[in-house]
Parts: C-alpha cells; structure tokens; sequence
C-alpha cells in the first residue's frame, strides 16, 4: 500500500498521481518516498492509461526538492554516487513512459522537485505569486543531480540553462513560461484542466532549437566557458564556493553527451556533496529550518500592524509588512513626516510586485497615519522612534491605554534593555523587542528580544509574526545589543583599531572578505553610518571592555558619517566607496589582521552563549549568519571553532591578548567550549 503517493484514474482514461508526503506540510524526495515513486511508475505504466499528470496533494507547492537532511547524513562519496544513479534510472523509467506525462505545478517546484518535472514531458504552472521553480543547490555547494544538468540544456538551450543553475534563482510561472521551462501557466483553479488537456493534446514536446544549442559545439565551449567563469568569479570566490566553477567544467567536458553527462553528475555531486563547504552550507540550510520553526503562523494571525516613526527604519517595516500582505498605518508627528516613507515603499512595492494589480493591492495596504487611530485596531503595535528611553516611555504611555487587550506592543530597539523601557507600562509583559536589521527588504533575521519579566505568550506571538512576514525569528535575551549588534560591535572596533596602528582600510577590508565575509567591516561601517556604530559601542563600551575609538568620534564630529554623507572611512560616489588601487598602497603582509577581527567576533559570540542570550551553538551561529553575513561556507563562528580547534583558537586568543590588549581576553565560557 502507498503511504506517499495516491494514484487514481479519471473517466477521460488518464492516469493522476498524487505526491502527497505522509507527515510532512512539503513534499522531499527522500530515499522512501523515490522507491515509492518507482514502484508507482511501473503500476500506473500496467494500467496503459492515455497519459499520466503528477500532481501534489501539498498546498505548500510541488516539490521542494531532494532531502537536505539526508545530505547533511552522506556516509560517503561511493553512497552518495550510488543513490544519484539510483534516482538517474527512476527519472529515466518517467521519462520513457509510453504514454505523454505531465507536471501540474503549483507552488514551489525547487531543485530535485524541478529535476522530476523535467523528466515528464509537458510542465503546467499555476499562474500565481506562490509558484516559483529553480535550482538552487549551488547554495548548498552542489549542483543539479538528478538529471537536471542534461534536461535542463536539452529544454532550453545551453546558456539559458547555464544562468538558471549558477544563478540558483527561483523564476514564476509566467517567466518560466517565456523561457521555455513550463509549456503553460494557467490559473490555479484551471491547473488540472490544463494538465489533462495537454495528455489529450499530445502534441511533440518542446526542445531548444539549434541556436540554442550552439553554445555547446565543441569549438564554442570553451569560449563560452571563459566568460561564465569570468561573470561567476564577479559573485564568489572559488576557493570558498567552488560548487559553480564545477558546474560549468562538468558542462564543458560533457555537453551534448547525455550518457557522460549522467555519469559526470554522479560523480561530480557525490564527491561536492562530502566536501566541507557543502556540509557546512547544508548546515546553513538546516538552521534556516531551525528558526523557521521557532515561529508558527498558527500560534497568532496578525491583520493589522501600526508603525510609529516614519524614519528609515520605519517606513521599511511598515512598508515590508504591507508587502507581505498585512494592513499597515504608519504614524509619525505631521503628515509631511511620512511622505518620503511612503514614497520609499511604493518604490519597493515596484521593485518586488511587477504585477500592476498587485503593486497597487500593496499601495492601498499602506496608510499614513499621523494621527495615530490605527492603534486601536491593530493586532501589532511596533516602536520605532529614535533610540531615547524617555521619549520611548513617554510614547508608550499614550499608546498603552489605546490598544487591544491581546496586542502585541514591539519596540524597534537596537540597544535598550527591555525592563528599562517597559517599566512605566500598566503591563510590561506584553512589551517584546522586535528587532529589525537595515535593510529591511532584505536582512532576513528578525531578532525576538525577551526577558524575564515577558508573557510566554508574548514571545511566542511576536515569532510568528515574524514567520507571517517571511522573516526567520531568533528569540534573544535582553541585554546591551542582544546578539548580532554584540558579536558585531568588537568586529567593527577592532577594525577601526587597525587603521589606529596604520593599517590601510582596503587591507583591514580584503583580509575579511578573504575569510568570507560579505564586505570588510570599514565599508560595513560606513555602509551602517558611523553615527549609529558611534551609538551603539557608546552604550555596549562596558560590556565590551573596549573604549569607544577616538577616530570614530572624531569622523562623526565632523559629520562625516559614511555612505550616507559621502564622506567616512572612505569617500562615496553613486553609492560605492571610492576605494585606493592596492598599487597606490604598501603592500601590507599581516597574518594578524584576519585573526583580530574574527576572533573578536568568535570570542564574543561565546561570552553570549555563557550569558544564555540565546539557547544553544546552532542558534547563535544562525542569528550571526543570518544577521551578520557570517561567511556561511563555514557554518557559523561556533562550527568555525569546532572545525578549527577550540584549544587552538583560545591559544590564539592568549598569543593576542600578549601582544595587543586586555581586549582580547578569552572569555570564561571558552572552559565550556572545550
């Protein structure tokens, strides 16, 4: 008997079967459920219908691909190999049905979801927001398996299916149908009318034409190849992610090859998936699971949010949560004060929604509020005024006596302790720290901030409000900057220290995008505002035994403030930091400059875990990846740690602390590490 899969047949004589995965809410492919798949195909294939559609029981979508957790389990290259040829032979018995086969998708449709639509002969898309289909496993440090390499250039021509797979992205139907992806995208509610119609139709199934194909003659790959490298080499470092360079060499020694294009697959994502930085971005992808599930939707079901401060950072999450699809007031002083906030969403509205109808439901989501009478229908009340204890209490004992019993009422905070700001409240358990991280579109951590004095219930609502707005909630204890601005701070301070000993900012900056980083902390201060950084290490000074940096005061005095200002550690023009051609500098060979930055950030992170700021190694390293851009091909600074040693790296500490400071101290909590 089928646990997974439901197979039924209608009266028109096609075969449906239904991937409906038992005590899941998204259909994986895991070992059970491929075996079940194959033992499906022969059973359907007896009953010699007029076609077959593959269609998920799921409302969630299609298929969201292979079993990560699996991966994270690979007992070894020959095993992994082994399971891929496996999965090879029972895409190959769907592909060579002799009857038409068709993939009725909607929603997600990622990776080995989209690798199994492939192998059909027909794909029908739900014409809608939720569906969307792509390979992502380069961002876990493999690329396409199961097939989707030789498929995917077979359907769409070679370069088209090249961007697909080394871009990782995710396309609608609509855009999936204008490449040639899916043959039809129709409304979700006439998906499987379309889906029959096409077994009826039984028309020849699409393939790239010869121009398309080009790119893949043995006299072009390697032209062809020069360049991809060169664009991808723009996006990553080889030596950190080396999952799409493998990519286009597996399609240069193969293409237009399919049985060594098969083979080259096996053997290729086998040996990436048992590499360390797979495993660890497979572990990335695991912690983004763990904190989605540290918020349920269903535990709370928000409809209206009410924003007070029109600023940056509120106008961007009043503008976020009415893209997400919650009502939303925003109030400032005067209605002159909300005007460019407005302006500013209907900008991201634009950029994100590009279905007129959908920009303007988004537009009239959004309503300026100076007076302030959506606080008495909200469901969430969020703070985000300037950072003043005084003039956040004084704001709350207006807003207070204006909300819903059951009202979730959230301050913005970057830095005050959550006992100070709700002590004048008539009930400070409802009050709960929703950290946001700028910018808002697209920093995807929203810190839960909480103390003792918080109602469970509270904190409970405030994550799945984060989940109801697609952001990954991390519950965090009050303290001076929670966690990511914490771990931040000595990171930030200490490369300001380096330029104090005559270290060149580009120097201080290579070095940590060499380690992984995102961008080097100077750029990242200015990127933030050193006015914000001055603020912040002004009131985490203490706990960090480190004195605010007299630079750093001194560039804000003049009013030299960063990005926004032109003028910080760099000069701006258009946005970017004018920055000096290392010919113009000393060359600058310091193997210390790496090690003071990250072991700051590394030494921080465990005085955290002592503190109990947050629960446990996976969370914190998912808060500071997630929130910071930690080098996600590490996994984390507490994995970097592990992997590196812990006594070597608290030796390193030690070495640090001689030579350069008290500030280098190991923290107490390095004994518990170890």
């Amino acid at each position: 008997m089928n646990r997974h899969l439901i197979i039924t047949k209608d009266q028109h004589d096609i075969a449906w079967l239904q991937v409906d995965k038992a005590d899941s809410s998204a259909n994986v492919l895991t070992a059970e459920l491929l075996e079940e798949f194959d033992q499906s195909l022969v059973q359907i294939a007896q009953m010699h219908p007029k076609g077959l559609v593959i269609i998920s029981g799921k409302a969630s979508g299609f298929i969201a691909g292979a079993d990560v957790k699996a991966f994270a389990d690979v007992p070894g290259v020959a095993s992994a190999e082994q399971h891929i040829q496996r999965v090879h032979e029972i895409l190959h018995r769907l592909e060579s049905m002799a009857f038409p086969t068709v993939a009725a998708i909607h929603g997600f449709c990622l990776g080995g979801g989209l690798e199994l639509a492939l192998a059909c002969d027909y794909r029908v898309g739900a014409d809608d927001d939720a569906t969307r289909l792509g390979f992502p496993e380069v961002k876990l440090g493999i690329f396409p398996g199961y097939g989707g390499t030789v498929r995917s250039t077979r359907l769409l021509g070679d370069l088209a299916a090249l961007q697909l797979m080394l871009g990782g992205r995710t396309v609608s139907a609509r855009t999936a149908r204008r490449m040639g992806l899916v043959d039809l995208a129709v409304p979700k509610r006439q998906l499987r009318a379309a889906a029959a119609g096409m077994v009826q139709r039984n028309t020849r199934p699409r393939r790239a034409g010869w121009i398309r194909r080009l790119p893949s003659l043995t006299l072009l790959r390697p032209l062809v190849c020069k360049l991809l490298v060169a664009q991808v080499e723009k996006r990553v470092d080889r030596s950190h992610y080396p999952a799409p360079f493998e990519l286009i060499g597996h399609w240069r020694a193969t293409a237009g090859d399919a049985a060594a294009m098969y083979d080259s697959e096996a053997r290729n994502v086998a040996r990436l998936i048992n590499a360390t930085a797979a495993q660890n971005l497979i572990r990335v992808f695991l912690l983004q699971d763990r904190l989605k599930a540290e918020g349920n939707k269903a535990d709370f079901q928000p409809r209206q949010v009410h924003v007070i401060g029109g600023g940056v950072m509120g106008g961007d999450i009043a503008a976020w949560c009415a893209l997400r699809g919650l009502r939303v007031t925003l109030q400032d002083r005067a209605p002159e004060y909300l005007s460019r906030a407005v302006q500013r969403a209907h900008q991201l509205f634009r950029h994100k929604l590009k279905d007129p109808y959908a920009v303007q439901a988004a537009i009239d989501r959004l309503m300026p509020d100076h007076r302030g009478s959506g606080i008495r229908n909200a469901d969430v009340v969020i703070e985000a005024i300037y950072e003043d204890l005084d003039a956040k209490q004084a704001l709350y004992a207006q807003v207070e006596p204006l909300m819903k019993a059951d009202a979730l009422l959230a301050s913005n905070t970057s830095s005050i302790p959550l006992a100070q700001l709700g002590s004048k409240l008539a009930r400070p358990g409802r009050l709960v720290g929703l950290h946001f991280f700028n910018p808002v579109a697209k920093m995807p951590l929203l810190e839960v901030v909480h103390d003792t004095h918080t109602e469970a219930e509270m904190v409970c609502r405030a994550a799945a409000f984060a989940r109801h707005i697609d952001k990954l909630p991390l519950k965090v204890r009050s303290s001076p900057g929670f966690l990511v601005n914490r771990v931040l701070m000595p990171y930030l301070l200490e490369a300001v220290e380096l330029l104090d000993a005559g270290t060149p900012a580009t120097a201080i900056d290579r070095a940590a995008v060499a380690f992984g980083m995102p961008m080097g902390p100077i750029e990242l201060a200015d990127t933030v505002g050193l006015d914000i950084c001055l603020s912040v290490a002004g009131k985490m000074a203490g706990a960090l035994h480190n004195p605010v940096p007299e630079k750093l005061r001194a560039l804000v005095d003049q009013g030299h403030l960063g990005r926004k200002s032109g003028q910080g550690f760099y000069a701006w023009k258009g946005g970017k930091a004018v920055k000096p051609t290392p010919a113009g500098e000393a060359p600058v060979h310091d193997p210390d400059i790496s090690d003071r930055l990250i072991l700051r950030l590394v030494n921080e992170s465990v005085a955290c875990l002592r503190e109990g700021v947050v629960d446990d190694e996976d969370l914190l390293d998912a808060g500071v990846i997630f929130g910071t851009g930690f080098a996600p091909f590490r996994g984390g600074p507490m994995h970097y740690v592990h992997s590196r040693g812990s006594a070597e790296v608290k030796q390193r500490l030690d070495e640090l602390e001689d030579r350069f400071g008290q500030h280098f101290h190991a923290d107490p909590g390095w004994g518990a590490i170890a």
